[in-house]
């Protein structure tokens, strides 16, 4: 099979699969429900919450311009950032064209003349590195949350929360040696990006008018960030949807208020995102630093 046929028949299936889990969704949550509560979000918290998100992706555009300059392509922040936020375009809205991360990897090999291997590595561990700070977060939320279910857990989970760092600290020594000298430089701007997330979502939580049960929605939201990086649907519509909705089910939450956190985290990330479609018909033009 060809290759631009079988990138056709995956994005085809993914947007089944995203069709799919909407459907189920909205199946078991009353939509107009859901809207009303979304209608009624309080617009000082939400401008918060959008600035919060906006700060966590340049903290994220950062931590993968250290990356790059472990290859040699030794950009400007500015250009990086133009670059960042054009892949976020990519990811989220021209799925079945040339993705985000492929579309970095390619100027930067191109521009740079770097070896094809390592720009996936790095493109990958900035990617893994973001996932690492999500699960030693839900580790810390898990045990800080009163749950009969997760509480009989909590030394498991305290371990595989630390196990977690010196895991991923020895497959960056054994297979990307080159990237090591960054690794805690990289450790902490994930730390950074994802606190700055959670915030943004405790702002959203606080636009909602949601006093109770705050951990147990951030909770959720850090488990819904994890498995939206699987590669299953586009850019994760339905299926963090559909963790809100079981999440929100296990912690006994109200099911719309839940899908209405979810729904309202994917219009920020698709609004901030809509603004690197400058960059689709403006051709970004890679600096560096003297």
């Amino acid at each position: 099979m060809e290759a631009g046929v079988r990138k056709k028949l995956i994005t085809i299936a993914k947007i089944a699969v995203s069709a799919v889990l909407i459907y189920f969704i909205f199946t078991k949550v009353d939509f107009k429900e859901v809207l009303e509560i979304i209608i009624k979000t309080n617009p000082v918290y939400l401008v918060l919450s959008i600035l919060l998100f906006i700060v966590s992706k340049v903290i994220a555009s950062l931590r993968l311009n250290l990356y790059f300059h472990q290859l040699g392509a030794k950009l400007t922040q500015k250009s990086n950032l133009k670059l960042y936020l054009l892949g976020m375009f990519y990811n989220l809205f021209l799925p079945g064209g040339i993705g985000g991360d492929a579309y970095k990897g390619y100027l930067i090999k191109k521009k740079f003349e770097v070896d094809t291997k390592k720009v996936v590595s790095v493109l990958v561990l900035d990617r893994l590195s973001g996932l690492l700070l999500l699960f030693i977060y839900a580790c810390i939320l898990a045990i800080v949350l009163i749950n009969p279910w997760l509480d009989q857990f909590e030394i498991v989970i305290a371990i595989l929360g630390a196990l977690s760092v010196g895991v991923f600290w020895y497959l960056n020594k054994k297979f990307f040696a080159f990237t090591l000298p960054v690794f805690w430089k990289s450790f902490w701007l994930s730390a950074f990006v994802q606190l700055a997330q959670l915030l943004s979502v405790f702002f959203i939580l606080q636009s909602l008018s949601i006093a109770l049960d705050l951990t147990a929605y951030l909770f959720i939201f850090l488990i819904s960030s994890i498995v939206s990086v699987l590669p299953l649907t586009i850019g994760g519509i339905g299926s963090r949807e559909v963790t809100f909705l079981y999440g929100a089910t296990l912690f006994a939450l109200d099911e719309n208020t839940s899908i209405s956190i979810s729904m309202v985290f994917f219009l920020i990330t698709a609004v901030v995102s809509l603004f690197g479609i400058m960059y689709h018909f403006k051709r970004i033009t890679l600096t560096t630093d003297s």
